[in-house]
């Protein structure tokens, strides 16, 4: 049990991390699955945050970059689909499985894009406590070239891509990405599809920011439009409205025990959500780790 432990706090770790992933794990190995979501939009999963592209004939969008490693592989891919160049590339947030191949891209002329609070994080040294982690600055590169606060719309392939910050959930710069007429969204990761999320306390995220992300886009789609996850398979609506609920139950059960006094120590003893746990405690954050999280969160300011 502690080994088990132990092996999933470092997969978890590496996921704020690129440096550390690439030098802990053969990438020679991973194969990059390119699946189409809609006309034109296309999810691709190898290590790390999936990666959602737009092609169409004036270039591609491309929403995060997984591991520098992986680079070749994932031009290769998106080559395999169009011939057009990538002309951008949009950060979900900051963390190194969604990042780690901004140097690459940057170097190539790719524009990267974000929210101001992922330039910031990626330009100085961040610490998270869970997982007791450093991550040293990017180089500038690899930083976004281009910002905003509230939301920015990209006009390529014939749709309207808009990408809308919310706050404070996963981390402090998330963002959704909305291919209007595609009907598809990704969510970055405020969509763990199927698992216990990671909930980065140190760099601004929370339960109820995760939350009210969920909401806000489950309040503009329908039954039919398709979801690339941060992590996890493609998803429907019905999987978001799961994720939120048990992102709603959790917090609540969480909160009562952190008002009523009770250790981070006392709060895993009494398991407050093992009737989740077989559902959603089986990927890379185990319920413990996950209650971490919760009390973290929910302790701050006590």
């Amino acid at each position: 049990m502690i080994r088990r432990t132990s092996s999933v706090l470092v997969l978890a770790a590496l996921t704020l991390h690129a440096t550390d992933a690439a030098a802990q794990r053969d990438f020679s190995k991973v194969e990059i699955k390119t699946t189409r979501v809609a006309e034109g939009v296309y999810m691709l999963e190898g290590a790390g945050g999936n990666i959602g592209v737009r092609v169409g004939t004036d270039g591609v969008l491309m929403i995060d970059d997984q591991f520098a490693p992986l680079t070749d592989k994932i031009k290769a891919a998106i080559g395999a689909i169009s011939d057009q160049p990538i002309r951008f590339l949009f950060n979900t947030h900051w963390h190194g499985d969604h990042t780690g191949g901004n140097e690459n891209f940057g170097k190539a002329g790719v524009a990267i894009v974000a929210h101001d609070n992922v330039r910031r994080r990626l330009s100085t040294e961040q610490y998270n406590a869970i997982f007791d982690r450093k991550s040293p600055p990017s180089p500038s590169v690899a930083l976004p070239v281009v910002t905003f606060n509230d939301s920015i719309t990209f006009h390529l392939g014939g749709d309207d891509i808009t990408c809308f910050h919310v706050a404070d959930a996963h981390t402090d710069g998330d963002a959704i990405v909305w291919f209007r007429k595609a009907n598809v969204v990704h969510m970055g990761d405020c969509l763990f599809n199927g698992m216990y999320p990671v909930i980065d306390v140190s760099a601004g995220g929370s339960a109820a920011g995760m939350i009210a992300a969920d909401d806000r886009v489950l309040a503009v789609i329908g039954a039919d439009t398709k979801i690339i996850p941060g992590h996890g398979p493609l998803a429907s609506r019905q999987d978001l409205e799961s994720f939120r609920d048990m992102l709603s139950k959790a917090r609540s059960r969480v909160k009562e025990l952190v008002v009523a006094g009770k250790s981070l120590e006392e709060i895993q003893k009494a398991k407050p959500l093992a009737d989740l746990d077989a559902t959603w405690g089986k990927g890379f954050i185990t319920p413990d780790v996950f209650l971490k999280e919760l009390h973290a969160d929910l302790s701050r300011g006590r």
